[in-house]
């Protein structure tokens, strides 16, 4: 901090009268230490952030605060206004004013920094201290923490400072136990603490906010402030700009209920589902974090709670602690496919509808730019044709920038989105996209841990990161790896534009095998990315719509014959899987797969082997038929596009079929076992009661 603010970047006497003027006064002191190089270009970062939150806190605060490109290192300056300046808090103008200047490369360890001053500005003692204070020397040396803040109300110290502060209206902590008695009866009661011998309630919180650098981490000193008071045992993930440490999953798991105050998507949300949860704005945990405190408690005796939510992206997934590589390669490379999914079906259904509506020579038609005419057929077949194509002419940059993005976070994005359009550009495809992604991922982490001079933190992330990772990427996928990736591209097209007879029957039944182990994880996944980037091509070949089709009859099947057994034998399952069976017959239908896992996870020794036995005859039939798909998704809703359709619906009913006898006849077995089990239990039992009851032998 002794580099972050000096009595140069104090004004104890600030004259300004409106929030604009207040942060122009205190960045002028800042352009004139060199922290701020573009006055008017860092003020506009200032107002875009204050227009997104009014960053007035109760108790008399302002903290205005921005990442800005224009900042060259961490800087906080202090402003004091004796007529106070009106920042939109709820309780009025602000007399103590931060404005915290950010880089937009600010290191972790000066984000750190800034979040400790942030909770100190929950601390009562702290902000009564800096009131006081008569030079600007002293109020750095407060702000720094080279000078500790004394009480100035004597012995009574807490109950005279607090009645004062909360008169205030500056005291977060003070402020707890009103709150929580106009929270309700549930926070009034427990306001108090357990019951001697009573394990306390136990919460679990998440704050964060757009810029992840002071409401983040007040609403975390506030709620825990809180929680000191009501005998509650509170724990908060800060999901802030320095980064942020997951709870430990147990911890979550022994929590009573969870608060999310936040202003930006909670990362990794479906943790905390199936628990009491109050969701708010990060203000709320600021400024009434015992009603919150008390609402979580209410729904907690109610017995409400969340349902899951959707799962987080693989990117928020990266990076956990104590992962292998490669678990880690793994969660990139699913990044990259999971982004390039939605372009592969978007893409490859509007040029399906375009064969289907106007043939196979509408690839050949001209651009809907030149030619259109609205009451022909053709010309909205070729304007759905052409709008595919374009779509497709993402898949490879996206599945190379979401890889690097999943390595490097958004630094990556640059030179994966580059790399990935020069593999496409020198034909290196599929393979070059993943290689270019990793490369870009690469580059980008090995320039981060570099240590730079403070000087050039403020330019890294958007000038001198892309720069040099761009440039690198681009020499290694034009001159070294580029050309043999291409030459491995163009020998596997050749490879399946040559497969026939056997080895085509072959590779069906292995994708379908493939596509029914995990039901929709990452083994289904590579078998699929493996088929959609056959197809990802204006003018794919007939073996790449043959797997294509291959693969989505064979994921089908899991949840179709899941539905199927429920129906035919319904003894078989439990109440709750036959409800989730009648799911299963539209997610199925949908090329869903996923629709499987409920049963899967019951009894996966009999579910996933009867799944892949079911799943490879049908990935084999539909090689043997021939059939074709253009269409990367949809499921029995594009069958009209599909080659050789009967024999592929006889295909997925041949694979359904066998998966449903099979899972019945394994169920069956093991029902029979139990009963005889059963039976011979009591049998014994049986016996032994008869036994008792024979007379003794003279």
């Amino acid at each position: 901090m002794s580099d972050m603010i000096t009595a140069d970047l104090v004004d104890l006497d600030l004259s300004a009268d409106t929030k604009e003027a207040a942060a122009r006064a205190l960045a002028e002191r800042m352009v004139a230490l060199g922290r701020v190089t573009d006055l008017e270009g860092f003020l506009a970062d200032v107002a875009a952030r204050e227009a997104q939150m009014p960053t007035g806190l109760d108790g008399g605060i302002g903290i205005p605060h921005c990442r800005s490109a224009h900042v060259t290192e961490p800087t906080l300056a202090f402003g004091r206004s004796a007529a106070g300046v009106d920042f939109g808090a709820p309780d009025g103008p602000a007399d103590l004013i931060f404005l915290i200047a950010a880089p937009a490369g600010a290191d972790d360890a000066h984000l750190t920094i800034l979040s400790a001053l942030a909770r100190q500005l929950m601390n009562s003692e702290f902000t009564d201290a800096l009131r006081a204070v008569g030079d600007a020397g002293t109020a750095a040396a407060l702000i720094r923490g080279d000078e500790t803040p004394a009480p100035e109300k004597g012995a009574e110290g807490a109950e005279g400072a607090a009645a004062t502060a909360s008169a205030e209206g500056g005291s977060q902590n003070t402020a707890a136990a009103p709150a929580a008695a106009s929270a309700g009866p549930a926070a009034a009661t427990e306001a108090a603490g357990p019951e001697a011998g009573e394990r306390p309630f136990r919460i679990v919180a998440v704050t964060s906010c757009p810029t992840g650098i002071a409401h983040t981490y007040m609403a975390a000193e506030s709620l825990e402030n809180a929680g000191r008071e009501a005998g509650v045992e509170l724990v908060v993930e800060t999901q802030g700009s320095a980064g942020f440490t997951r709870l430990d999953p147990e911890v979550i798991a022994a929590a009573d209920g969870v608060i999310f105050a936040h202003d930006v998507p909670v990362r990794d949300k479906d943790r905390f589902a199936g628990k009491p949860t109050v969701d708010v704005g990060v203000k709320a945990g600021i400024n009434r974090p015992a009603e919150l405190i008390g609402e979580v408690r209410t729904k907690a005796a109610r017995g409400e709670v969340t349902s899951g939510s959707a799962p987080a992206t693989p990117v928020e997934r990266a990076g956990e602690a104590g992962e292998g590589y490669g678990t880690k390669l793994r969660k990139w490379l699913m990044s990259g496919v999971s982004y390039m999914v939605p372009f592969v079906a978007a893409g490859g259904l509007l040029i399906a509808l375009g064969f289907a509506i106007g043939g196979y020579e509408i690839k050949s038609a001209p651009s809907v730019l030149d030619h259109f005419v609205w009451t022909q057929t053709d010309s909205w077949a070729a304007l759905m044709f052409q709008i595919g194509a374009v779509a497709f002419g993402f898949l490879v940059p996206v599945l190379a920038g979401y890889i690097a993005y999943g390595m490097a976070d958004r630094p990556g994005l640059v030179p994966g989105f580059v790399g990935g359009m020069i593999a496409s550009t020198i034909n290196a495809g599929f393979l070059g996209g993943l290689v270019a992604g990793l490369l870009a991922g690469g580059v980008v982490m090995a320039i981060q841990k570099i240590d730079i001079p403070k000087v050039l933190r403020g330019i890294m992330p958007v000038v001198v990161i892309p720069l040099i990772s761009t440039a690198i990427v681009g020499f290694l996928m034009f001159v070294v790896v580029g050309k043999p990736i291409a030459s491995a591209q163009k020998g596997m097209t050749d490879w399946l534009n040559g497969l026939s007879g056997s080895n085509a029957i072959l590779l069906g039944a292995l994708l379908g095998l493939m596509m029914c182990f995990d039901l929709g994880g990452p083994v289904n996944k590579v078998a699929y990315t493996f088929a959609t980037a056959g197809i990802a091509v204006s003018n794919p070949s007939d073996s790449a719509m043959k797997i294509m089709a291959a693969v989505m009859a064979a994921g089908m099947v899991p949840p179709l014959a899941m539905a199927l057994a429920t129906t035919v034998r319904g003894k078989l399952f439990t109440e709750t899987e036959r409800e989730n069976g009648k799911a299963a017959w539209v997610l199925g239908a949908s090329f869903i797969s996923e629709g499987a896992i409920p049963f899967a996870a019951a009894d996966p020794l009999r579910v996933i082997p009867s799944s892949m036995v079911g799943g490879a005859i049908t990935g084999a039939l539909s090689m043997a038929f021939g059939a074709t798909l253009r269409a990367p998704h949809g499921g029995i809703f594009v069958v009209p596009l599909i080659g050789n359709p009967f024999l592929y619906l006889i295909a997925i009913a041949a694979g359904v079929c066998v998966t449903t006898a099979l899972v019945v006849v394994l169920k069956g077995l093991r029902k029979q076992a139990q009963q005889a089990s059963a039976g011979g239990s009591a049998a014994g039992t049986a016996a032994t009661a008869k036994e008792d009851r024979q007379p003794v032998a003279a």
